[in-house]
């Protein structure tokens, strides 16, 4: 049997990270996942997933995004149910999340865009001459 999910989405508010009884971390999130599609009033949509991540990914995500920021997530889709104070059966359906990628860099603490120092052609303005016996192809 195959179950695995793939998402990319920002996220819709901090993650939200306790820990059980036993000690470990767990962090739950909703992810923003915007449709490859328009609707007829030519908006996109988004579907908002529940996310759940574990242990040291749980703390270690927490540490480095907040609400807004572009992550991308692999893991399985999971249903589970319970009863609430009021005796009702509540279906939860949520991806639990086995790993993550951040997909925008990490601002540094001035808040300032992160900018790469290493391009050598970045910001000059200057056109670059490239000849054809310089190309692989």
């Amino acid at each position: 049997m195959i179950n695995t999910v793939v998402l990319t989405g920002r996220l819709t508010r901090d993650i939200d990270l306790r820990y059980t009884q036993s000690g470990a971390a767990v962090g739950s999130f909703n992810l923003a996942v915007n449709r490859n599609f328009k609707n007829n009033n030519g908006d996109i949509e988004a579907d908002f997933v529940n996310c759940v991540i574990w242990r040291k990914s749980a703390e270690n995500l927490a540490n480095f995004v907040h609400k807004g920021s572009l992550i991308g997530v692999e893991g399985r889709l999971q249903t589970r149910n319970y009863e609430n104070k009021q005796g009702q059966k509540v279906y939860v359906t949520e991806v639990v999340v086995n790993q993550f990628t951040l997909l925008e860099p990490r601002q540094q603490q001035s808040q300032q865009p992160y900018q790469n120092n290493n391009d050598p052609f970045a910001g000059s303005g200057e056109q670059v001459n490239v000849s054809d016996d310089d190309l692989p192809f």
